[in-house]
């Protein structure tokens, strides 16, 4: 059926149902898995055990004796999601370990062959990502129980007790307080294909109330996650190997490639909630060599291909801001405002979370016996490899930019 012959709302459903958009939580992987077959229960007890194999200095020897494993068992996308997040972990924690300076350049051909496998057939890199550690790293501790953090879990943990439970759900959150305004970008473009002023203005107004929720939730990470581990412990796990002062050259894929290859870290720039919006609304950011723009664009790799497909298609959609801008309707102009102020206000407070995570941690020493590199190596490089405020800074002004004025 063409589209053109069907209701706007049934062809909005149908896009989010080809981008794989969840009704319920977005982005984010509806109802993960929780167990993989038992021909892979050698993966599971390693990755379910880390914080104390790293603790006893066994976590390596323990990965080098792994069996390798056919990823052929692994069939269905949620299985390979789990499968991926659990070589994801295992393999964060076999080449970071104890957070020093023993970091390993080659990843055993036992991990890396299947890792990367299963990396080809979901279109993801082989590293652990925003992908992995928060859109599929979740499960309802009561099936029948409310999206709330107190009845959710992570199904995997890195070292620094329930730090990384509280930064990938927190994060996970957001990602489903801001899910309705990615439910609403279909309706904003068929409103201004058929020039619709009143649906356009509603479903602006919806994606701006959904910000507002998100940010609130955003707020709770300080509740559930502490700055001094996070950033001397957590922080360790999550970074990645490209522009790395310990992994200069990347890291070697035994098995696979004959050179090391460099991979960026989770980052909340690999999220495609705001990458969205920014499209949809025509917020452009700086670009040029190692601007914003490119890495924002960099970071569509470690996206889902679905995800990164639904980024394209916006792209060709009917632009919303010149529409806007044409229509000279002050309600319309303040609905486009309200959902650009919504998305400064987020990114404003995600500096201040950068600040208390990053900056000022990064100006202390580790307590604890928390290990970590000195700060004068670390204080401006976030999990992805950016500086990161002043990488957030730069997409918070470019966004006040976007502000139209009235009259």
């Amino acid at each position: 059926m063409a589209l053109s012959k069907i209701s706007p709302t049934e062809g909005s459903r149908r896009i989010l149902e080809d981008h794989h958009i969840d009704e319920d939580v977005g982005f984010a992987l509806p109802h993960p898995l929780v167990e993989l077959p038992d021909a892979y229960s050698p993966w599971v007890l390693v990755a379910r055990n880390l914080p104390v194999l790293i603790e006893n200095g066994q976590l390596r020897e323990e990965v080098e004796k792994l069996p390798t494993l056919s990823t052929d068992g692994l069939r269905g996308h949620r299985l390979q999601r789990l499968a991926h997040l659990a070589l994801g972990y295992i393999t964060m924690a076999y080449v970071w370990n104890q957070g020093d300076d023993d970091v390993r350049k080659v990843l055993p051909r036992n991990i890396a062959v299947p890792y990367c496998e299963l990396s080809e057939k979901l279109g993801l890199p082989p590293i652990l990502s925003y992908a992995d550690c928060v859109l599929a790293n979740w499960k309802k501790k009561d099936p029948n129980g409310p999206m709330t953090y107190e009845n959710m879990d992570i199904l995997f943990s890195f070292p620094g007790g329930d730090c990384d439970k509280g930064f990938f759900l927190v994060s996970l959150l957001v990602e489903i307080a801001a899910s309705p305004a990615i439910k609403a970008i279909p309706t904003v473009s068929s409103a201004v294909e058929r020039q619709d002023l009143k649906a356009l203005e509603k479903a602006l107004h919806d994606i701006a109330t959904s910000l507002e929720k998100a940010k609130e939730i955003f707020k709770r990470m300080r509740d559930f996650v502490d700055p001094d581990t996070f950033f001397h412990v957590l922080r360790i796990y999550l970074s990645g190997w490209k522009c790395s002062s310990k992994l200069p050259e990347g890291l070697l894929y035994e098995g696979v490639w004959d050179t090391p290859k460099m991979f960026s870290g989770g980052s909340a720039g690999q999220s495609s909630i705001f990458q969205s919006l920014d499209v949809l609304l025509g917020i452009k950011h700086e670009a040029g060599k190692e601007s914003p723009a490119e890495f924002l664009q960099e970071m569509r790799e470690y996206m889902p291909p679905a995800h990164r497909n639904f980024l394209l298609s916006l792209e060709s959609a009917p632009p919303v801001r010149e529409f806007v801008i044409s229509r000279h309707n002050e309600d319309l102009t303040k609905a486009y405002n309200e959902c650009v102020n919504g998305l400064v206000s987020v990114r404003k407070f995600h500096l201040a979370i950068v600040d208390t995570y990053i900056m000022k941690p990064s100006k202390q020493k580790p307590t604890d016996g928390n290990k970590s590199e000195e700060p004068s190596n670390v204080e401006n490089r976030g999990t992805g490899g950016t500086n990161p405020m002043t990488f957030l800074r730069s997409v918070k002004d470019t966004t006040e930019k976007a502000l139209l004025s009235w009259p």
